[in-house]
């Protein structure tokens, strides 16, 4: 009677206890590939037809439409800094419908504006956010051969949907002062190469009434946290990754976990190793960043552009996964994204395993849905268009 009366407390105590942790948030029987499938087929294509090239594309939503901007070229498949006609572009989507309403260009090398001028050379990783109830704003890095790359940013009229015909470039805010933002004030020791590019890498975050974002330095390997300012044309650094060059990190995503770390998980381009799985990062303040053991589920992971998102008390963690197809090794054809309430329990959600690649993904939050937009192609030639639609 008294062991009884013992079980029947701890069942009581258990059944009454909080078990954020612990709960399960997939079905037992889940099945990420099918999740991943029923995503896929549903995705539309939202570049021009005209476009041979495409990659990284970005979003925003207002309402019952979503603004996606990509970096595009009409000559041929892929895209690569180097090459001077890589233009960015923004796409107009009816949620609703989920049709293409409108594209639109947004910038190229060489271009001519009311108030300057673009160099010759690569307009490349669009960023984009809501700046006011007027206006979208949209980042893009130029990178002229030879040259330092500069970040610009140019308004988009939501009423009439289209640009205004000025550019500015943005502002880099350090402990050393405020410059043009430009890859050499971004490195710690200003020794950059010319050629390396500098990017606004994911996607904006918002904790605590403020924005941030992530900067990379593809060519020298260097990252760091920003925060931008009330008008949204200065990011003021807060702190470099730690031995970012010496790991080959690059491309991060960004939160915050419930301890209130900042963690930050990096694709690796290889060490002498030849070690290409991801890298995580831990802050207490942004600034002052030490690394941390890998989360145990990512395995086999390689390099290319991670995610790192918070939608309704759940996060969402992508990465790209080696994987093979008809038993030949492919690149960038599997992308994962594992779920957690706690950042310390995972289970996965997805996996989008596809002969189309399924790379550079992103994905947001908008009247109780999420979206994406991924950038796929063919696996013998490249990255050629930007899809988007509904992840749930």
């Amino acid at each position: 009677m008294q062991n009884l009366i013992v079980l029947l407390l701890i069942t009581l105590v258990t059944a009454s206890s909080p078990q954020t942790h612990t709960q399960r948030i997939l079905p037992e029987n889940w099945d990420p590939y099918a999740a991943g499938d029923k995503v896929i087929a549903d995705l539309i294509k939202v570049t021009s037809s005209r476009v041979k090239g495409a990659h990284d594309a970005e979003f925003t939503c207002i309402g019952n439409k979503a603004y996606v901007v990509a970096e595009v070229n009409d000559s041929i498949p892929g895209e690569a800094s180097g090459w001077p006609f890589i233009y960015t572009s923004l796409s107009v989507i009816n949620l609703e419908k989920l049709e293409v309403e409108k594209i639109i260009p947004m910038a190229r090398g060489g271009q001519i504006f009311e108030n300057d001028s673009l160099p010759i050379g690569a307009c490349f990783v669009p960023r984009i956010i809501q700046k006011d109830d007027k206006t979208l704003r949209c980042y893009f890095t130029s990178t002229p051969i030879n040259r330092y790359s500069q970040i610009w940013f140019i308004d988009f009229d939501i009423k009439s949907e289209t640009f205004k015909n000025r550019i500015f470039r943005a502002k880099l805010k350090t402990k050393r002062g405020i410059f043009d933002m430009q890859s050499q004030y971004f490195h710690e020791d200003s020794t950059v190469k010319p050629t390396s590019g500098f990017y606004i890498f994911d996607s904006f975050k918002e904790f605590n009434g403020k924005t941030y974002a992530a900067l990379n330095n593809y060519g020298a390997k260097q990252n760091g946290l920003s925060v931008l300012n009330e008008t949204l044309d200065t990011f003021q650094l807060l702190g470099y990754y730690k031995n970012s060059k010496e790991l080959s990190l690059s491309e991060s995503a960004v939160n915050c976990l419930p301890d209130g770390k900042w963690t930050a998980i990096c694709r690796r381009d290889g060490t002498k190793w030849s070690d290409v799985n991801y890298f995580m990062l831990t802050s207490n303040d942004g600034e002052n960043w030490s690394q941390r053991e890998l989360f145990d589920f990512i395995v086999d992971g390689t390099n290319s552009k991670p995610t790192f998102d918070k939608f309704k008390g759940i996060y969402y963690l992508g990465w790209q996964a080696k994987t093979e197809i008809n038993g030949k090794e492919v690149s960038r054809c599997l992308f994962n994204v594992d779920v957690s309430r706690d950042g310390k329990n995972w289970e996965r959600k997805y996996s989008f395993k596809t002969d189309k690649t399924f790379q550079y993904p992103t994905f947001h939050e908008h009247k109780g849905n999420i979206w994406l937009s991924v950038t796929q192609g063919d696996i013998e030639h490249g990255k050629k268009k930007i899809m988007f639609g509904k992840l749930e």
